[in-house]
């Protein structure tokens, strides 16, 4: 029987019976937070399938599933103006009483390919929930399309949300059918390709200024026009990738093609920046990188913000930076008023900063980003604070906002100054977060992208 939930049900953000923030020193690996039924906050600037599917040239999106799936990939596509490259193929619940998956999406997709005004030369297919409920023989079907269309070269996808916290997601496997599309062609030693990131990385990062001063080329998926510039990138000497969800499928096609790749995440930690550039230098064959001097830089800069921000408090969120428990410790480091982190999940990669903050600064709050209570929580008296990140910035009510997701695509010492240097500004500046909230895929590199 149906209970109507009302407000004196639903316990406060911090009941210690359903919390929505723990002390950091009290926080569990990998999930600070316990699971309970989830809030969908309203600020999705984060990338989907949607919109890294779309950095692939000359290639169009297919998804099998039914009508209530659909709305948010279609309206995604609509969004970017990109409706032309994505269909559907619906699921009616008459098709799985009268006909089975396999042949509903066969004739589906081979119905949509058909009647494109357009020919792509690569077309991800995604399938979903159903097939995996219903046990779809997934082999025989794209086997099938393959006989079909010779010319197309199919990507295996999935939009099956019940994998997101238990098995491997939507997202790594995109990523990984995304890089299978690579040939095993001759190598070009002087090649260095970059994959499966969703932001490009600046030609001034420290890993591309190492890529050059090994005399080499780096060539990133952002900078294909075509399919062909794409596979291109298999002649690759050394591929690389900074995301995690990536790693698993780049790993395995590395494997295929017997070139060497190296996963470089964007840590915010001198000890790892420097472990990564040594890495990378290993796989060049050049010298590591003397980083005293840009580490002196980065502290100049850091203890300046700290005087330019005495007493302002500080909250980040992990859309925003993929490593928002080492930019905590940063700040905190350098005298900063680092006082909520907004995360879900812990990374392997941050065990270290999750140590030394639980140690250093134990009344660090780390706030849940979906938990139920939030939604009720007042958050227009929070202009006092600075926001690094999108929902940190609509969860504590500030206007001045460091608007970016995924370290803006920066890496290394220099991610670092970028971040000091928007940190500065957004204080400087006032921002209308309400004109934020319905802004998707922030940064995508569209304009190049869709005009092939």
């Amino acid at each position: 029987m149906l209970r109507r939930l009302r407000s004196s049900l639903v316990p406060e953000a911090g009941d210690q019976r359903t919390p929505a923030w723990v002390r950091v020193a009290d926080a569990s690996f990998p999930r600070p937070v316990p699971n309970v039924l989830e809030f969908n906050a309203p600020v999705h600037e984060n990338w989907n399938i949607v919109h890294t599917g779309m950095l692939m040239p000359e290639c169009h999106q297919i998804y099998v599933c039914a009508d209530n799936c659909l709305r948010g990939v279609v309206l995604t596509a609509a969004e970017m103006g990109a409706s032309e490259r994505l269909s559907s193929v619906v699921i009616e619940e008459a098709d799985l009483l009268r006909d089975n998956l396999e042949s509903v999406t066969i004739e589906g997709v081979s119905d949509v390919l058909r009647k494109l005004t357009y020919h792509p030369r690569a077309v991800m297919v995604f399938l979903v929930c159903l097939h995996h409920f219903v046990g779809t023989d997934v082999r025989y079907v794209y086997a099938e399309l393959e006989r079909r269309f010779p010319r197309v070269r199919f990507l295996r996808c999935w939009m099956d949300p019940i994998m997101q916290k238990t098995g491997i997601t939507p997202e790594q496997r995109q990523r990984r059918a995304m890089a299978e599309l690579l040939d095993p062609v001759p190598q070009d030693e002087n090649l260095v390709g970059v994959l499966s990131d969703d932001l490009r990385l600046p030609d001034d990062s420290d890993l591309a200024r190492l890529v050059r001063s090994s005399g080499r080329r780096l060539m990133q998926l952002h900078d294909c026009a075509r399919l062909d510039d794409y596979l291109s990138l298999g002649a690759s000497s050394l591929l690389v990738t900074r995301t995690a969800v990536a790693a698993w499928g780049l790993a395995k096609v590395a494997r295929r093609l017997e070139r060497p790749y190296l996963y470089l995440p964007p840590a915010l930690d001198y000890e790892a920046i420097d472990a990564s550039l040594g890495r990378l230098a290993q796989a060049l064959g050049v010298p590591t990188p003397d980083t005293c001097a840009q580490r002196r830089v980065c502290d100049a800069a850091l203890d300046a913000l700290a005087r330019r921000l005495a007493g302002v408090p500080v909250a980040i969120d992990a859309l925003a930076v993929n490593h928002p428990l080492e930019l905590a410790r940063l700040l905190l480091e350098h005298g900063l008023d680092v006082r909520r982190v907004y995360l879900d999940v812990v990374s392997d990669e941050e065990r270290g900063a999750l140590a030394w903050l639980r140690s250093q600064a134990p009344d660090l709050e780390l706030w849940s980003t979906v938990h139920p209570t939030l939604r009720q929580r007042p958050r227009a008296d929070g202009d006092g604070w600075l926001a690094v990140g999108p929902k940190a910035a609509w969860f504590v009510g500030t206007s001045h906002v460091v608007n970016v997701i995924e370290t803006d695509g920066h890496w290394g010492y220099e991610a670092i100054l970028h971040l000091v240097g928007l940190m500065e500004r957004a204080w400087a500046t006032s921002a209308d977060i309400r004109s934020l909230v319905p802004r998707k895929g922030l940064g995508l590199p569209c304009a190049c992208q869709m005009s092939w």
